[in-house]
Formats: C-alpha cells, sequence, structure tokens
C-alpha cells in the first residue's frame, strides 16, 4: 500500500530531511511514526500526500509511484488520503456540517450524497446532533473529532494523522486513538505521527521511528 526505497527528500538549503528510508505498509495496516522533534515525520507524511516530492528514490501509494505522477493528477490522486491535523484546521465561520461536507464539495458530490455521507462521517466519531455548530462551541476534543470527520467522509482507503492527539490531555487521546482503530478494523490504512509514547505503547501496532532523518528501528 505504501513502499519507500531509499527515500531522500533535500531542501533548496541543503537541509536533508530523510536520507535514504525504506519501509512499506501493507494494506489495511495501523502503524506509527515516531521520533524526536525535527526528526521528518511531517515531511515524510507529506511525501505521501504528495504536498512534497521526494528528492530521490521511490515513493508508491496504492501502486501509483508518486515519482512519476504529473501536477495534473496530484488532485484526483490525494481523494484516496484523509488527512488529520494537530490543530484541526477548521474554517471557524463554517458550521460543523460545511467542515465536513468540504472534500465532497470539491470532488463534485451531489447535494443529496453530501448530506447522507457527512451525517454519516459525524455519526461515526459521535457529533451527529452538532452538525449546525460552528466549531468555537465545541471542545477541542470535538473539534479534533470533526477534523476526523472530514478526513474520512470520502472513504479514502489511506488516512494519514500528524500529532492528532497533541493538544489533547491523556483521556480523550484514548478516544481519538480508539477512532483510528475502529476505521482500520474497516480496512483503511492509518499512519499517525506522534509524540505521545505513553499511549502507543498500550497498543499492538508497528513503530517506524526516525533519528534526523534516518530509519532508528521498527517495532513489532
Amino acid at each position: 500500500m505504501i513502499n519507500f526505497s531509499e527515500v531522500y527528500k533535500r531542501y533548496p538549503n541543503n537541509y536533508e530531511a530523510l536520507s535514504g528510508l525504506s519501509f512499506h505498509l501493507q494494506e489495511g495496516e495501523m502503524a506509527f511514526l515516531t521520533g524526536h522533534s525535527g526528526a521528518g515525520k511531517s515531511t515524510l507524511l507529506k511525501l505521501i500526500a504528495l504536498i512534497e516530492r521526494a528528492s530521490h528514490g521511490q515513493v508508491i501509494v496504492n501502486n501509483q509511484n508518486l515519482t512519476r505522477l504529473p501536477k495534473r493528477k496530484i488532485p484526483y490522486y490525494r481523494r484516496q488520503i484523509g488527512i488529520v491535523f494537530q490543530d484541526h484546521n477548521l474554517l471557524q465561520d463554517r458550521t460543523v456540517f460545511d467542515n465536513v461536507a468540504l472534500p465532497l464539495i470539491i470532488a463534485g458530490e451531489k447535494h443529496r450524497e453530501i448530506g447522507r455521507r457527512v451525517r454519516a462521517a459525524l455519526d461515526k466519531v459521535g457529533l451527529l446532533g452538532k452538525e449546525r455548530n460552528l466549531p468555537i462551541a465545541l471542545s477541542g476534543g470535538e473539534q479534533q473529532r470533526v477534523g476526523i470527520a472530514r478526513a474520512v467522509v470520502n472513504r479514502p482507503p489511506i488516512l494519514l494523522a500528524d500529532e492528532p492527539t497533541g493538544n489533547l490531555d491523556p483521556e480523550l487521546s484514548r478516544e481519538i486513538m480508539q477512532l483510528f482503530e475502529q476505521f482500520k478494523q474497516v480496512g483503511t490504512t492509518v499512519f499517525i505521527a506522534t509524540h505521545d509514547m505513553d499511549l502507543i505503547q498500550t497498543l499492538p501496532y508497528r513503530q517506524i521511528t526516525l533519528d534526523s532523518g534516518r530509519l532508528a528501528e521498527r517495532g513489532l
């Protein structure tokens, strides 16, 4: 599903964020991406989402070689990836419903289908009764759930999360992680960058650890 082969990422200032990185995630696998601040975790996720391109090596996602993917095909490629951010990135002047609907509107879905799928996504994260609320009326944990609903509303086969529990207390963090496990159980490939070692040590999933852009260890 996700395959990195001797991947390097070097920025114009000659800073090498990733160096010779090789690993593979199976379809339907859930794994954690760990490492110190600045280790390259966010850069790695950006390569999968094609926000950045690798300088050398091959990144293959869902049988597509991202090194060779033309720019015109990137928007279509991204439809198979849901992204959850630490700080939610919600539109504060739009309702919960409108925030979750945004990927479907961009994809050109019909109005009736948008309503059905948005409500299904909100139901999955336990927020069906708050679809008309503005984000400011929600708690931090609820806002993160809205971000997750938005990421999965178009049913992507891959779900990426960059420090999704970084602003949450331990109890809310566990609840968010349980949501990710539910998506994994229905076949979604889930890849989570996190510093929350206390939480992930209690979970039976592989850890891919970066140290200054290099692969340090692989758990399980």
